[in-house]
């Protein structure tokens, strides 16, 4: 009985760890448009997939478009609140030719663009004295454990005069991608407690960077 209940609680909590994975905002549909290339404006639910740059729409059936044939998609995103807006723009994702990538826009003004492009990373935790089974009680004598799920994670990328340039998360590589006013920077980020790596606060910085010119 007791062996039933134990495998019963685990296959449980492995379902809960898959439920957790479509949350991720690229495995839901939403409502937005898509803008072609050739004019053409497409509204109703749509899915986007950065990894291989495609962005569909359902209607009776559904249809998938490239970064090639779309200039731009948008959608309200109902999770994590807020119209988003993804743009393709030529770029080389290898250390290969340039092709059409799509980013998401956070920011942009007359000196300096900020995009992303999010990715699913595998988040390893060590659970401390909860491991898988002794969170649940049912097991309070294996110790700490690793607990292997999933994040949002994102790259970063500036762009100016033209130029798109992946961000390394480094602050000293912040202060380089933003130059002339590392002061006014710097005073700015501790004034208001933001950190060099978050997206909201990347947001922010670069706002009041494109302020400052």
């Amino acid at each position: 009985m007791k062996k039933a209940i134990f495998t019963l609680s685990f296959l449980m909590i492995g379902i809960g760890f898959l439920l957790a994975q479509d949350k991720f905002p690229s495995h839901l549909w939403h409502k937005g448009n898509i803008y072609g290339t050739d004019g053409a404006v497409y509204g109703g639910e749509i899915k986007y997939d950065l990894e291989n740059n495609l962005v569909q729409l359902k209607g009776q059936t559904i249809s998938t478009f490239t970064a090639s044939n779309v200039t731009y998609f948008e959608l309200f995103d109902e999770v994590y609140g807020g119209i988003r807006k993804f743009f393709s723009l030529p770029y080389s994702l290898n250390n290969d030719y340039e092709v059409p990538v799509f980013f998401e826009v956070l920011t942009e003004g007359d000196e300096i663009a900020l995009l992303c492009r999010e990715y699913i990373a595998s988040d390893s935790r060590n659970m401390g004295g909860y491991g898988m089974m002794g969170a649940y009680g049912m097991n309070p004598f294996y110790g700490p454990q690793n607990m292997v799920g999933y994040k949002l994670a994102f790259n970063y990328y500036f762009v100016t005069e033209g130029r798109i340039e992946k961000y390394s998360l480094k602050k000293k590589d912040l202060f380089e991608m933003l130059p002339g006013h590392d002061d006014e920077l710097d005073i700015f980020m501790r004034k208001n407690r933001l950190e060099h790596d978050k997206r909201g606060d990347l947001l922010r910085i670069t706002a009041y960077y494109n302020e400052l010119n």
